[in-house]
């Protein structure tokens, strides 16, 4: 293996976990900032609202984007099972 294919396949692994734990990054970042600024206004800094939030919208995001993520994980392991004998030599 070249280390042009390398580093290749490592992006495309990268922009596969981006693909697949960006959505979900952000919907907890989004979830966290909103719920810090609401304790902050209303000064009561109780860290267990602020996992609860986070931890039901993460279920959410979850819910709602899990089937496609899967979808695009599964397809990108199929196709790197498939190349896999090229890669190797």
């Amino acid at each position: 293996m070249s280390p042009e294919t390398a580093l290749t396949e490592l992006r495309d692994g990268l922009e596969i976990a981006l693909w697949v734990g960006g959505p979900l990054l952000l919907v907890v970042l989004v979830v966290g900032v909103v719920v810090g600024v609401i304790q902050a206004a209303t000064q009561l800094n109780e860290p267990t609202i602020a996992f609860v939030a986070k931890a039901v919208a993460l279920t959410a995001a979850l819910f709602a984007t899990g089937s496609y993520l899967l979808g695009v994980l599964v397809e990108y392991t199929t196709t790197l099972f498939q190349r896999l004998p090229h890669l190797i030599g």
